[in-house]
């Protein structure tokens, strides 16, 4: 049986991020109370679930405000995936608005795991200098949400994982094929366009 491990609005590795959930308002966010973030961990703030992965140990502030994150990174931190939400994922309908202005590689969206399989997922609204879906080959796609967006599945071999350092598991990403910063995510729309091409959870 699937178990949704996490479902957060991330970002992965420079530049700044601004994201902010439902409850959230990017606009007043230096006027709230903040949990400041530098090296890899997980915890609950202002009733959100937090994530950071921070592969170097530098190079990284995430700024946690509850709904609301702002994340600031440099070349020295390797890869940063961090991101507010929820620490048992399900499929829901979330809206977001982020500032996003990376420069250089990086992903805003919708990133969660399940286990039993283990699977690690991505629904990308917009991302930097590189397509993720480079290389792979498109399955199919799903057209959710106002937009259309490209799947694809990779896997990865002894690549680290929420059970361990070293494992074997599938990739799935649904690509929108036009970028955006704001707006709703339908997950359980790609979910089921996923299941529809065999890619299980």
């Amino acid at each position: 049986m699937v178990s949704f491990r996490s479902l957060l609005a991330f970002c992965t590795a420079a530049a700044t991020v601004v994201m902010a959930l439902p409850a959230g308002d990017a606009t007043d966010v230096e006027r709230r109370s903040s949990l400041s973030l530098t090296t890899s961990t997980t915890g609950t703030y202002n009733e959100y679930y937090y994530s950071l992965y921070n592969q170097n140990g530098a190079g990284v502030t995430m700024t946690d405000y509850g709904a609301t994150y702002v994340l600031n990174w440099d070349s020295s931190s390797g890869d940063v995936v961090a991101g507010v939400g929820w620490a048992t994922g399900a499929a829901r309908t979330i809206a977001y608005e982020a500032t996003f202005s990376p420069s250089g590689n990086a992903y805003l969206s919708v990133y969660g795991w399940t286990t039993s399989p283990l699977v690690e997922y991505y629904i990308v609204e917009s991302y930097g200098t590189y397509n993720p879906s480079t290389g792979a080959t498109q399955l199919g796609s799903v057209t959710t949400d106002g937009g259309t967006y490209d799947i694809y599945k990779l896997t990865r071999t002894n690549a680290p994982s929420i059970e361990s350092s070293s494992s074997t598991f599938n990739q799935y990403w649904s690509v929108r094929t036009s970028k955006r910063t704001s707006g709703t995510v339908t997950t359980a729309n790609h979910f089921n366009a996923w299941s529809s091409l065999g890619l299980t959870l």
